[in-house]
């Protein structure tokens, strides 16, 4: 089925204030699983947060009177994409166990690199110019100067966790890729999430009974928030926003802002956890900004309406 694309081309206020609201939450979820993690286990934590967020988007569709089980050429496709969901946060929590946090951030963020190429390659309309290389380049360099205490030659454990986020990152952008691509564009963005929760709701339960974590060693009531925030926002609202956005504007665009994620991680980690916020954090922000800011600059000339 080829993909037709229904977007914009560029952009507008309303999409740049949900991509910020966005980042902030996925930053701001960061310390909900730090929260989380003193009481459950990362893989039992994830599969949670795919079961929960699977009833609630179901409900969502059936409120909506939105077709679930109608047959639209889309089963395979979404199957794979949520193959690729899962695969990706297998790879991050147990890359976790092999390498630190901030060493994790730099790798999980080639993503939009495997966007940006994967929209050159396969998405019709969304070619890269050289600014808008430029651009990515100079946000993750913003990434590195965040983290740059991180950047080290890796131990042998180090290198393994390293591998896996790096792996993480191929398979988000991926899916982000697989779904603008194809016929997933072109259906409901909550069918197209709960492809993704539902899949991935299987496999990471089956992985958290393989991997004998020990599940849930202790509940409290800020361990049950962080969970509920996760489900109900994380993985049930901004996630359905992002795939709407995604069958709307081009893939790499919205890419780009993700480079903000990791940035206010840090500072909700400053605010709420007591963590250090240095000086290397504000010329990373700059560095992000810039680069968001050239990627989704527009062509010089008026015959050039595409990137």
């Amino acid at each position: 089925m080829p993909h037709k694309s229904r977007g914009k081309d560029n952009l507008d206020f309303s999409a740049m204030a949900i991509l910020l609201v966005l980042c902030a939450s996925w930053g701001l979820q960061q310390v909900a699983i730090k929260i989380a993690s003193h009481g459950v286990s990362p893989i039992l934590q994830s599969g949670i947060r795919s079961i929960g967020a699977t009833v609630l988007v179901g409900i969502w569709m059936r409120l909506r009177k939105d077709p679930i089980f109608n047959q639209d050429g889309t089963l395979w496709w979404g199957t794979a994409a949520g193959f690729l969901f899962a695969g990706e946060f297998l790879l991050i929590y147990l890359g976790l166990e092999y390498t630190n946090a901030s060493r994790a951030v730099i790798f999980l963020y080639l993503s939009p690199f495997v966007v940006a190429l994967g929209a050159h390659l396969f998405i019709p309309g969304e070619k890269l110019r050289v600014i808008q290389v430029i651009g990515l380049c100079c946000a993750f360099a913003g990434i590195i100067v965040a983290f740059r205490e991180s950047v080290r030659l890796p131990s042998g454990q180090m290198f393994i966790g390293d591998a896996m986020l790096a792996l993480a990152a191929v398979l988000w952008g991926a899916t982000t890729v697989l779904i603008k691509a194809g016929p997933l564009a072109l259906i409901s963005p909550a069918k197209t999430l709960l492809y993704q929760l539902g899949v991935s709701a299987i496999v990471l339960m089956i992985s958290f009974w393989a991997w004998n974590e020990p599940g849930i060693v202790k509940m409290t009531t800020l361990i049950g928030l962080s969970l509920i925030y996760q489900i109900i926002w994380i993985a049930s609202i901004t996630y359905l926003a992002w795939f709407w956005l995604i069958t709307h504007y081009p893939a790499y665009r919205l890419a780009s802002f993700t480079f903000l994620t990791p940035l206010f991680g840090v500072i909700f980690g400053g605010i709420l956890l007591d963590e250090d916020i240095t000086v290397s954090l504000l010329i990373a922000l700059i560095l992000v900004g810039t680069g968001i800011c050239l990627v989704n600059r527009r062509a010089s000339n008026t015959g050039a309406t595409k990137p």
